[in-house]
């Protein structure tokens, strides 16, 4: 797909996953955007370039480095859950939370796929 297609189509999925968010969880401004622009991203690079979905993502040999994975992915899913804890969210801005950091990782895994997928084809 052409990068300017993907972009506008990314930007409507973001502009989507927002607008559900806003409409059925939380009504700040401030805090759909950050989400919207989030998904923006992740939609982005997942039609621009050849991200898979549900793949293998990152492949680890060395035991230290699949133990430092584990690690990290332990982190990013359980800090999610005591922040929310600790801020005493309700049930919205619980599942808010969950669907931005959600998107973090994801954007962060394509964009890291996207990148390497640069280097290896150039």
């Amino acid at each position: 797909m052409s990068p300017n297609r993907s972009l506008a189509l990314a930007v409507a999925i973001g502009l989507t996953i927002g607008g559900i968010v806003y409409q059925f969880l939380l009504r700040d401004w401030f805090v759909v955007q950050g989400i919207a622009a989030t998904y923006a991203g992740v939609a982005y690079f997942y039609l621009a370039f050849d991200v898979p979905l549900l793949g293998e993502h990152l492949r680890f040999s060395d035991r230290h480095d699949k133990l430092g994975y584990a690690l990290g992915v332990f982190g990013l899913s359980t800090t999610p859950l005591a922040i929310i804890q600790l801020a005493e969210f309700r049930q919205p801005e619980a599942i808010g939370v969950l669907v931005w950091t959600t998107g973090v990782i994801a954007f962060l895994l394509f964009a890291a796929i996207a990148h390497e997928q640069q280097w290896t084809t150039e």
